[in-house]
């Protein structure tokens, strides 16, 4: 579960290396993100890359891949991460990095985040 001041790692090769949660986007107000849902972020840590247009203390939208709180399947399988994590998007949800670092869980696939799920070397 994600909340605003939460901290997350990125799991993309997009320059951010850390974000805080500032505000979940969703209907209503929501309390907490879980996985698939899409966040405001700002990058608290970023790689000194003059190549890479992320920069500290930027406002990006981010998707959340991996939580340390476990995600009950209705087959009765429950997935648990070590680490929170997220990949940071677009306005239309691609992702900006080209490489996608950890595995990420099937789930992403049903909520239409196809090219994340292309992009990861392992799919839970």
């Amino acid at each position: 579960m994600i909340q605003p001041k939460t901290l997350l790692n990125v799991a993309d090769n997009s320059g951010a290396q850390k974000l805080m949660c500032i505000r979940i986007i969703g209907a209503g107000n929501p309390q907490y993100a879980h996985i698939g849902d899409i966040i405001v972020a700002v990058i608290k840590d970023a790689a000194p890359n003059p190549n890479i247009s992320l920069e500290r203390s930027e406002v990006i939208r981010a998707v959340i891949v991996r939580t340390c709180k476990e995600l009950k399947r209705s087959n009765g399988i429950t997935i648990q991460y070590d680490d929170n994590a997220a990949v940071v998007i677009d306005q239309e949800g691609n992702p900006k990095g080209t490489r996608i670092f950890g595995a990420i869980t099937r789930e992403l696939r049903q909520l239409n985040f196809t090219k994340i799920v292309s992009l990861a070397p392992e799919v839970l």
